[in-house]
């Protein structure tokens, strides 16, 4: 008899893959605050953890995600639950973990869904939930689950997909390697991900890297919180990672020669944070830098203002930073717009985020009819589709920034980008300021064929895990590789 027979791998091989066992924990992100991660185990996959005591196949039977959480989050996120205790600064999340673990699991264990119907187990954890922000179990806590639902159904879908059929006789020694080459190879996840979105085509991101910190993710006295760079000239994304880290360490060499060493400080998702204020300034730092790096022409500066974090009683401090700012420098959205308007005249501006408050509405649709650039929303928009919607009616943006944490679950934000991309919008998948190591959004931005992602400087693990994932993507398409470049909007 064939030791796989005899082992029973033959047989469960040939069965769909039901979830067998959900798992939560409380780890930590890149800014040392606890957030949740999931571990998900499927039938088959029960039965290669029972066989780990001869074979090390754990990893073949285990499917784990974690959450990422912000720093400027909008008021319309759907709810990050924390546990609010002395603990941790208030900011534990215990009781998401509980609610996966007592009350999510249990719900998927006794629903026998496939773990490859995605958009029935999110539609079973928000009936489940019952609010519209998700404010009972958390949004934290379903997003872990439905990621991690994602990578397992991506796994079957291999299965599926390649066949068993009856495996001839095999020595003892060769069941190791059997079992891995039936289970261990998949579906790539981005291909997963493509099919869930009725994708046949799949595009390699431009990467829009986080180079200047302010705002909320920085001590410096910078109000807008994100000056980025595009390698839009670059051929493949190999070539963007190459301009990118290049253009990075000449940009510290730059700030350390006019600031001093002690400004080449860093902010939360990795790019530097040189204590000025003038925004125009950072901009000059930029493009000093790709000028030096000698990519002048093949790089654009993208920026993220996060209005919101400075709109002061219907105006804009750009020092809100100073406790004793005085109101008769705030200025009005106008005001604001016209910044702008002379940032994008003097640079190679091509994307601007959440240039205005979350709820101003007339600034944000005003300036999106007067610039032909890319206007991203974000805390706009919040990816979710009835805020997507109004903006679409609104003529508000043009893009939007999808942020997988701020729905709560891998379906909604598939619903959101379609949304976005059926109206001519261009998507741009995000990181959050607070990450992991998980690199599920590298995946995700490529099966969407969104065609930009930013997820922080080319420096720190939590950011490189995604950018290091697009190159691995890279390679496993090879000749079919498609870097979206110069057609970034609507690859």
């Amino acid at each position: 008899m064939c030791i796989l027979d005899h082992c029973g791998i033959c047989s469960l091989m040939c069965n769909q893959m039901a979830i067998k066992s959900v798992h939560a924990r409380q780890i930590f992100d890149s800014r040392g605050n606890p957030t949740i991660e999931v571990d998900l185990v499927t039938d088959k996959g029960q039965f290669l953890l029972q066989l780990e005591r001869i074979f090390p196949l754990r990893s073949l039977g285990l499917f784990r995600a974690a959450v990422p959480s912000g720093a400027s989050t909008g008021v319309h996120e759907a709810l990050e639950l924390r546990d609010g205790t002395p603990g941790y600064m208030g900011k534990g999340v215990l009781k998401a973990v509980d609610n996966v673990n007592s009350q999510i699991a249990p719900a998927l264990l006794n629903s026998n869904l496939p773990v490859t119907d995605q958009t029935a187990i999110d539609k079973l954890m928000l009936t489940l939930d019952g609010t519209a922000n998700k404010g009972k179990l958390g949004a934290n806590a379903i997003l872990g689950v439905s990621l991690a639902v994602c990578k397992a159904g991506a796994a079957e879908k291999a299965q599926q997909s390649r066949g068993t059929g009856h495996i001839r006789p095999i020595e003892y020694a060769m069941v190791q390697a059997t079992v891995k080459k039936i289970i261990g190879k998949g579906v790539p996840l981005y291909r997963y991900i493509a099919s869930l979105a009725g994708n046949t085509d799949v595009v390699l991101p431009v990467p829009s890297f986080n180079v200047i910190n302010g705002g909320s993710h920085a001590g410096n006295k910078l109000a807008m919180q994100e000056f980025m760079i595009m390698p839009t000239g670059a051929g493949s994304f190999t070539e963007a990672m190459k301009i990118g880290v290049e253009v990075y360490h000449n940009l510290k060499a730059v700030i350390k020669a006019k600031y001093g060493l002690d400004a080449c400080n860093v902010g939360d998702e990795g790019g530097f944070a040189p204590n000025i204020q003038d925004n125009m300034e950072g901009l000059e730092l930029l493009r000093v830098a790709i000028e030096k790096a000698g990519y002048t022409g093949k790089v654009k500066i993208a920026m993220d203002s996060a209005a919101s974090e400075f709109h002061k009683e219907g105006k804009y401090d750009l020092d809100f930073k100073n406790p004793n700012s005085p109101p008769s420098t705030w200025i009005s959205s106008d005001a604001l717009g016209d910044v702008y308007k002379k940032m994008i005249n003097n640079y190679p501006i091509v994307s601007i985020e959440d240039p205005f408050d979350q709820d101003d509405w007339g600034a944000w649709s005003k300036l999106t009819s007067e610039v032909s650039l890319q206007i991203v929303g974000d805390d706009l928009t919040v990816t979710n589709p009835i805020r997507v919607q109004k903006a679409i009616e609104q003529k508000a943006c043009n893009c939007l920034l999808l942020k997988v944490n701020q729905i709560g679950s891998v379906t909604e934000s598939i619903q959101a980008c379609k949304l976005a991309q059926s109206a001519g919008w261009g998507v741009m998948v995000s990181h959050r300021s607070g990450e992991t190591e998980d690199n599920f959004i590298a995946d995700l931005v490529v099966g969407l064929r969104t065609g930009q992602i930013k997820t922080g400087a080319p420096c720190r693990s939590e950011r490189l895990s995604k950018y290091n994932q697009l190159l691995r993507i890279e390679e496993d398409l090879g000749a079919n590789a498609k870097y979206a470049g110069e057609h970034f909007r609507r690859p």
